[in-house]
């Protein structure tokens, strides 16, 4: 091809290429109160961070589940306007994490016009990635192509991997939340964090369609989110012919061993470990737990399970014993028993004689250990928060956080982070339990047992009678956390 001919063939590629709504897009200012997981009758100090978000449909605004994280206040503001305006939140994915955004005045939507959603984008598709990122105050704009697209967990919070895209695109603070165009201007994704590993170099992360319009049909079907619901198993690849031979697979069979089953999960009705699971919603299964996706590509087979809803059946084909059944599973989202958010809810506690009792979870642990809590925290912690399962429901991994030193509880102020799992010999089930058990123990002794054979024991009487007084002390406002009174 003649030079001319190449800026030819570059003029009609440029001319095809669609100009971003730019006008869509918005600056979020939030004010964050987070909770102080050490001190969970304390508030930390208040903080403000910057997003970008983009304008939808229904006069609603997406953006960053993280951007609005313990919000106090949210503000909005446009690029042609020089006013912030206050916005409600309106629903939070943290799995996913997406926000849901409105404005009441109707001034914010006036003149503009919401973004067009685009397909799945294609590998090498270009990408144009629009927010308010660091480094200026104005709209910035930077390019890319799409490099990879594989299911990935979002963040840790994250109680499955979801359909994520990989940009080579310059994402970076005050990034998250801004749309990701294709080159018709049409929004193919919201962007949401970059790969801060010392050995990766321009890599970013976009959340793309399906999962977005997922979260917006979820929301719009049950006035609130949902979550997406998972299989609730813990499986293992297939991979191996010797491994497939002992569970009576034929060459012609290919799947997944379950190895556990959660027993809070639907499936625990039907599925049992060492079961091989062939097939979902019709949709073969490979040995390596890959499922056909498009055209020449691969992917992981949770990507089919997180594109349903939570309530809806699917059908799994399943071989145990060499025998092949069909079962019909009802999908639900999934029960941690160190879950990895409250809700928005502040934390739990409850103290007696000056020792703090606490429920454990993922931002607990981070308050406690840091960022890097898998590396820092007790090993017994950790080994629980990646493999242990809850029984039931309500059930909670509850310890004593810490022992307010007094005279009452001496000998026992270096405990902090052991499970407490018996009270009086009755098991410990979650932290109400144990404020029910302690509150109405009318036997001489308080005996908390706790992991490992330790224990604490507090002659009752004194030991209630003391509370008040390391409270008073302390400036600590109750002896236990609202959602635990009555």
């Amino acid at each position: 091809m003649d030079s001319d001919s190449a800026c030819s063939s570059e003029r009609v590629a440029n001319a095809c290429r669609v100009v971003p709504c730019m006008d869509a897009v918005v600056k979020v200012f939030c004010v964050h109160t987070e909770p102080n997981f050490s001190l969970p009758w304390q508030q930390r100090r208040q903080s403000s961070s910057i997003g970008s978000g983009v304008i939808v449909g229904g006069r609603r605004v997406l953006t960053n589940a993280h951007c609005v994280e313990h919000h106090t206040q949210v503000k909005l503001k446009r690029r042609d306007s020089d006013t912030k305006f206050l916005a409600t939140v309106l629903a939070m994915g943290r799995e996913c994490d997406i926000a849901l955004l409105t404005v009441s005045d109707d001034e914010f939507w006036e003149g503009v016009s919401p973004v067009e959603f685009g397909e799945l984008p294609a590998l090498q598709d270009a990408v144009t990635v629009v927010g308010y990122p660091i480094g200026g105050d104005t709209i910035s704009v930077t390019s890319g192509v799409v490099s990879r697209i594989q299911t990935v967990p979002y963040s840790v919070l994250a109680s499955s991997k979801l359909l994520g895209l990989q940009i080579d695109a310059a994402i970076n603070y005050g990034n998250s939340g801004g749309p990701a165009y294709n080159d018709r201007g049409k929004c193919v994704g919201l962007a949401f964090r970059k790969n801060i590993s010392n050995d990766a170099d321009n890599i970013g992360y976009v959340i793309p369609t399906p999962v977005i319009t997922h979260f917006i049909e979820d929301y719009e079907k049950s006035g609130e989110y949902t979550g997406f619901p998972t299989l609730g198993i813990k499986w293992q690849k297939m991979e191996n012919p010797d491994l497939r031979n002992a569970m009576g697979m034929k060459p012609d069979q290919k799947g997944i061993l379950v190895k556990r089953v959660e027993p809070t999960c639907p499936a625990s009705g039907c599925l049992q470990p060492s079961d091989v699971i062939l097939s979902f919603d019709g949709v073969d299964i490979g040995n390596d737990g890959t499922v056909p996706f498009r055209h020449g590509e691969r992917i992981g087979f949770s990507y089919l399970v997180s594109k349903k809803y939570t309530g809806e059946k699917a059908l799994i084909k399943v071989m145990r014993d060499s025998e092949v059944h069909d079962f019909e599973i009802t999908l639900s989202t999934h029960k941690r028993l160190i879950p990895g958010h409250l809700n928005g809810r502040p934390p739990s506690y409850y103290i007696v004689a000056g020792i703090v009792f606490a429920a454990v979870s993922v931002p607990y642990l981070r308050s406690e250990y840091g960022k890097t809590y898998e590396h820092r925290a007790p090993a017994k912690l950790v080994v629980k928060h990646l493999h242990a399962l809850a029984e039931s429901p309500d059930e909670q991994l509850v310890v004593i956080s810490q022992v307010l030193a007094a005279d009452i509880n001496t000998g026992y102020e270096d405990i902090s982070n052991s499970q407490v799992v018996s009270f009086n010999g009755q098991p410990v089930k979650n932290l109400k339990n144990l404020v029910t058990m302690v509150e109405n123990c009318k036997d001489k002794f308080l005996k908390f047992g706790l992991e490992f054979g330790q224990i604490v024991i507090l002659v009752t009487k004194t030991a209630k009678a003391a509370t008040q007084d390391i409270l008073t002390a302390r400036r600590i406002p109750s002896a236990m956390s609202d959602d635990l009174k009555g």
